[in-house]
């Protein structure tokens, strides 16, 4: 899949058993998914196209296709998650559905006009491996739009907990999952063969009344820790309550919420096709932009650095 090692960040195993646990109360706990489909298609509606076949990957729910459903963009769509649970929640909004792994998609070449995915390549551990899968799965000029959650999120939750088990413990463990930064993400996508990428985020802020709700909220979504070297013995309840006091001694507002930020990029690109613009061959242009704005063309020399 990939011409370099891959690093095993992510428990896969309990990444399931936890989505497999959300399906159970996932109404309670879907906000934030439906408020990012709704971005999804959204950006969706700007394409001036429709796509015969789209895929979902990491349906959770059906939050992708509940919306899309209204939007008349795609004629048929297939949905997969890697939960058995999320599969069977999502099969209630009426499309396609099976359980599939998104490091070990099986599809065959060529077969989509357009893959989505929606806040779950985030806990994939071959996320290049995944992209390159997604290539090779879309159509010519087939359209790829995939959100992650990127390095912003969670930040109050990540600093009041390591300053928290800094105090009780004296070291730092990684008590919530890592991310992604956007210029990884936009490189992964032309490794991939993807063309005319994009990575661009939006930022989504939740405020609650404590911070022991997001803990809920978290565990609701699925999206509790599961890094491999996470430590594996409880959590002392001293170290949480010092965290939580934390988090309210630092962050809560004149209303007295405190906020959680959650940044998601958005991955967006197109399986290469001769129809799609080029960049122009360097020393091509037929105008100056001088011309253009009309302005003088100065030649600019480098300073002498003897």
């Amino acid at each position: 899949m990939s011409d370099i090692e891959i690093m095993n960040v992510f428990d896969r195993k309990l990444v399931r058993a936890h989505r497999d646990r959300a399906a159970k109360t996932w109404e309670d706990f879907d906000f934030l998914h439906k408020e990012v489909a709704e971005r999804i298609c959204d950006r969706l509606d700007d394409v001036l196209r429709d796509f015969p076949l789209a895929l979902d990957i990491g349906c959770h729910g059906g939050d992708i296709a509940e919306v899309i459903g209204q939007r008349g963009k795609v004629q048929h769509l297939i949905q997969c998650d890697f939960s058995q649970g999320m599969a069977q929640r999502a099969r209630e909004q009426g499309a396609a559905t099976l359980v599939a792994d998104e490091e070990f998609l099986p599809f065959g070449h060529e077969t989509f006009d357009l893959i989505v995915s929606n806040l779950s390549l985030h806990w994939v551990n071959d996320l290049p491996g995944a992209l390159l899968q997604i290539n090779r799965s879309l159509k010519p000029d087939g359209l790829f739009i995939g959100t992650m959650f990127g390095t912003e999120t969670l930040r109050e939750l990540r600093q009041c907990l390591n300053e928290a088990e800094m105090e009780v413990d004296g070291g730092i463990s990684p008590r919530v999952s890592p991310f992604a930064d956007v210029r990884d993400a936009g490189m992964l996508l032309q490794r991939a063969g993807f063309n005319l990428p994009v990575v661009d985020t939006d930022g989504v802020e939740v405020r609650y009344e404590n911070p022991m709700k997001l803990m809920k909220d978290l565990k609701g979504m699925g999206e509790n820790n599961k890094v491999l070297e996470r430590r594996k013995n409880f959590t002392k309840r001293e170290l949480i309550m010092r965290a939580m006091q934390r988090y309210v001694e630092e962050f809560s507002g004149d209303d007295g919420r405190v906020p959680a930020t959650f940044q998601v990029m958005f991955l967006t690109a197109w399986k290469p096709d001769p129809s799609q613009q080029k960049p122009m061959t360097p020393g091509s242009a037929q105008h100056k932009l001088a011309d253009a704005l009309g302005v003088r063309e100065h030649i600019l020399e480098g300073k002498d650095k003897s």
